[in-house]
């Protein structure tokens, strides 16, 4: 219940309104419809700038420091292992509308999702393959980011 009155007022706030046409057999939407479109144009609407505050952004179950899966657990270390400490991550566990959300958002079914730059990346096999065959390096250096492997490879030589 508090999910609800949270995005409520967040979308009242936000100033958005939605037009409800009347259903093709001539009833009206219920104002319980009303409120699940505004909070679904809203949380788009903010998950379309929390991918873009920061150059990597993971949407994960758990924390970096208490990941509570081994997909979200893969792709911490992978980003640890890059030497990428700061980046932006959400616990989709303590809210299903964000859960839900970044999955609508993404058109991408499973959590882990990487974003760079505001960029679907994508999850935890997608991540991998790109530690796998180097593509993770070439990207965050796109991002200013200099991998840590890529540092420790140049110091070996």
């Amino acid at each position: 219940m508090n999910n609800l009155i949270r995005a409520t007022a967040r979308c009242l706030r936000s100033g958005a309104a939605v037009y409800l046409p009347r259903q093709t057999d001539g009833r009206v939407w219920s104002a319980a419809s009303a409120r699940f479109l505004c909070s679904a144009v809203d949380i788009q609407k903010d998950l379309g700038e929390m991918v873009k505050k920061d150059k990597v952004v993971v949407f994960m179950k758990g924390t970096p420091a208490q990941p509570m899966c081994g997909f979200s657990n893969a792709v911490v270390q992978i980003l640890r292992m890059h030497g990428v400490d700061e980046y932006a991550a959400y616990n989709v566990l303590e809210d299903q509308d964000l859960r839900q959300g970044v999955k609508d958002f993404s058109n991408w079914p499973t959590i882990p999702q990487v974003y760079f730059n505001g960029e679907f990346v994508g999850g935890c096999d997608i991540l991998l393959q790109m530690h796998q065959n180097g593509d993770l390096v070439e990207e965050l250096q796109k991002l200013g980011i200099s991998s840590a492997l890529q540092n420790a490879e140049k110091e070996s030589k």
